[in-house]
């Protein structure tokens, strides 16, 4: 992308010129943006003008604070306040009669091009001799300067009504202009470097010679701007506690690195959480009132593979701390503590790390390399690992004795069963995470022919019939006896296991497995017996109740039933009578505090819930052991400049929705459907590019748009660096900024 900013006084215009560059530019196909920032409205005030163009698609709305060229249309205004932001190498058109070697000395960094386009708009009679209009004439010296054919320009001349001495004029000034053959680098040698002060908002008053406004209204105005800062929606449910819209900002800037390092804050598994997470900070996206949620998986999954970061903790600490489970809330742990100077001891009954991440949730939606990458960068703070050792009640104890510290994250590991008076035909029902272990190791056998049926309708489910889909099976039903409204499993994989040929039974109620009995007394074929359901009333989780609907029985054939009903906590290894509460260290075990974490403590049953029960319990045994509270997480990071902060969630009918552009959500490629069901190759491929980010509403934070410093008729508003600087002694409390600002962070204080 190309930025250009001009400098002029009113009336010589210099918006219309950056309409006219933006005009070549269009038609030849590129993006393009032109417009102004006006301030005080009266000719010969100064003014700023902006374009913009790119072959890709323009989506950054704020003003030019480092542009790559600057133009210069008043002579009077030629001084080093125009070269603010300016890109080293970038060149600086000025309308001048001098050479551009006059101006080395004030733009030794820059490449200089003059034009007398005074004396050219005065020779065709443009504007007036004491008010000459130069812009046509420096629309030709531009296209001269970034190599845009003659032809092109002339063409947006003509697009925008202008012929005549116009025409003539931007011929002229196209062969008049000088250009310097200054080497394009930077102060310190290199190119790229930038120069001039410190970067702050354009103002009308740049580069004029002028003062700020002298009428004083701080001793009569009633009202004064103020800037506050409200909680995103999707920031208050993310349950890894991530700060979503810190994250998703950088993204917006193009900024991998930065969103990575803003989500490693609070969760080791970004590029995991971007394929497995439910995501409810896209069902509560304040979006979804204008033209749909923004895909913050998928751009969380493209931080996490795309982004490099350097981990180092912050130092070395002498106690030494054992977790039991290498489950995400385990790993989150023991990454939080690393990071903190623990010396961290992860015990793990399996021969890998993971827990359910390895072994619950199938390749096609969670490569084992992506989880390995993710698992590597925990164990590169020094975590050390301990394979093959299942911790019972007695080892608990021994491991309390040994550590200074001692966290429990076995997760949930004893699976619900349901009565299906199933007799001799026990071997044709198992556990669905039995089932996705093997397949994730690769010991089980295909199901060529096979009926299968999986009951429950959360994300086990769903992994567990799209597998056997990929295995062969001859058919494959869901049956749960509730609604599809009320599945737990994220909506987009019940949407991709009906795409690949999963058939689904809603409101039914498995009852038994039995045999049509043959005349020949062979014991036949296996069904399944269903039965209808209806909802009725809630129940005390507060669903909607089902209830059986009295001679509604039929059998569904199945060769192999798997169950998916959920899980609950093994309490075995503790002592018989302890009561389990997240954040409380467990009664009875030596004076060692012994913690619970994860879905141990909590049952939520989601990877990012147990991520952040891991980092909470971190956090409350660094506290334990040292008296210092850290807060990482529980509350985004407030703006320097904000005045007020609010702890309530901002919601759509607070935002000005209407001052945002419709665009619809960008979605993920995916592999063929032929390629889905035969294989466990990873379904989505993620994006392409960030730009999805710029969706982001930014809802209660301010985002540095700009409209509020544009917009401000006084030009007493001003950006420095990522602050707003209200000068509230020239403010005369119009609430401009207020009726401007999309994001509602801006509001009238009363004096």
């Amino acid at each position: 992308m190309v930025e250009i900013r001009i400098h002029g006084r009113g009336g010589q215009g210099g918006v219309t010129l950056a309409k006219l560059v933006a005009t070549s530019r269009f038609l030849t196909g590129q993006s393009v943006q032109a417009f102004g920032l006006y301030a005080a409205e009266r000719s010969g005030a100064p003014v700023q003008a902006f374009c913009r163009f790119d072959d890709a698609p323009i989506t950054n709305r704020n003003l030019i604070y480092e542009p790559d060229h600057v133009v210069v249309l008043d002579p009077t205004l030629i001084g080093p306040g125009v070269s603010t932001g300016l890109k080293a190498g970038g060149w600086i058109l000025l309308n001048s009669g001098d050479s551009p070697e006059h101006f080395t000395g004030l733009f030794p960094h820059n490449r200089v091009a003059t034009v007398d386009a005074t004396a050219i708009a005065r020779e065709y009679g443009l504007g007036t001799r004491s008010v000459p209009i130069v812009n046509t004439a420096l629309a030709g010296a531009v296209a001269r300067m970034l190599s845009i054919a003659l032809e092109q320009m002339l063409a947006a001349l003509e697009h925008l009504g202008f012929g005549g001495g116009n025409v003539a004029a931007a011929s002229d000034a196209f062969e008049a202009m000088l250009a310097s053959d200054l080497p394009a680098r930077g102060p310190d040698g290199q190119g790229g470097a930038r120069v001039g002060p410190a970067v702050r908002a354009p103002s009308f008053l740049d580069g004029a010679g002028v003062d700020a406004p002298t009428i004083l209204t701080g001793e009569w105005a009633s009202e004064q701007p103020r800037r506050s800062q409200f909680v995103p929606p999707c920031n208050h449910v993310c349950p890894a506690g991530n700060d979503v819209q810190g994250f998703l900002h950088a993204l917006a800037d193009d900024r991998a690195d930065d969103a990575l390092e803003i989500l490693l804050r609070t969760s080791p598994f970004p590029a995991t959480c971007g394929r497995v997470c439910p995501a409810p900070c896209m069902a509560s996206c304040n979006r979804i009132q204008l033209d749909g949620e923004v895909n913050v998986r998928a751009l969380e999954r493209y931080a996490g593979d795309r982004g490099r970061v350097a981990l180092v903790p912050s130092g070395s600490r002498p106690e030494r701390v054992a977790v039991v489970g290498s489950g995400p809330a385990g790993l989150a742990a023991a990454y939080h503590l690393a990071l903190l100077g623990y010396g961290v001891i992860v015990y793990e009954g399996g021969s890998q790390l993971g827990g359910l991440l390895r072994s619950g949730i199938p390749q096609f939606r969670l490569p084992a390399d992506v989880l390995d990458r993710e698992i590597g960068r925990i164990l590169d703070l020094g975590v050390e690992v301990v394979t093959g050792v299942f911790v019972n009640r007695e080892r608990l104890l021994a491991l309390a004795r040994a550590h200074d510290t001692v966290l429990v994250a076995t997760g949930l590991q004893e699976m619900r069963a349901l009565r299906l008076g199933i007799g001799d035909d026990e071997e044709a029902v198992e556990q669905g995470i039995d089932f996705l272990d093997r397949v994730r190791s690769g010991a089980q056998e295909r199901l060529d022919g096979e009926d299968v049926v999986v009951v429950g309708g959360g994300n086990t489910a769903m992994d567990a019939a799209r597998s056997a889909m990929r295995l062969g099976a001859e058919s494959v039903r869901v049956v749960y006896r509730r609604a599809r409204e009320q599945m737990p499993a994220i909506r987009e994989e019940i949407d991709e296991a009906l795409e690949e040929g999963v058939v689904m039974d809603f409101l039914t109620q498995p009852v038994a497995i039995h045999r049509m009995a043959q005349a020949d007394g062979d014991l036949g074929e296996r069904h399944l017996l269903c039965r209808r359901m209806e909802l009725r009333g809630t129940d005390a989780s507060g669903r909607p109740s089902p209830m059986e609907v009295a001679g509604s029985d039929f059998s569904i054939p199945c060769q192999r039933v798997i169950l998916a009903l959920g899980q609950s906590p093994d309490l075995s290894v503790f002592p018989e009578g302890t009561e389990i509460r997240e954040g409380a260290a467990l009664i009875g075990l030596l004076e060692t505090p012994v913690f619970a974490v994860g879905d141990l403590a909590t049952s939520e049953g989601t990877v990012a819930a147990a991520i952040g029960s891991g980092r909470r319990a971190a956090l409350h045994i660094h506290q334990t052991l040292t008296g210092e509270v850290v807060e990482v997480g529980e509350r985004m990071r407030v703006r320097s400049d904000v005045d007020v902060w609010h702890d309530e969630v901002i919601r759509a009918e607070a935002l000005r929705l209407h001052l945002f552009e419709r665009a619809g959500t960008d979605v993920q490629g995916e592999i063929g459907l032929d390629r889905r069901v035969t294989t466990f190759d990873e379904v989505h491929s993620g994006l392409t590019d960030p730009r999805e980010a710029r969706r982001c509403l930014s809802c209660g934070v301010c985002n540095e748009c700009d409209l509020c410093v544009t917009y401000c008729p006084e030009g007493v508003l001003k950006r420095v660096g990522h602050d707003l600087v209200f000068d509230y002694a020239h403010c005369k409390g119009c609430g401009v900024c207020v009726t401007e600002c999309p994001r509602n962070v801006v509001f009238m204080s009363h004096l």
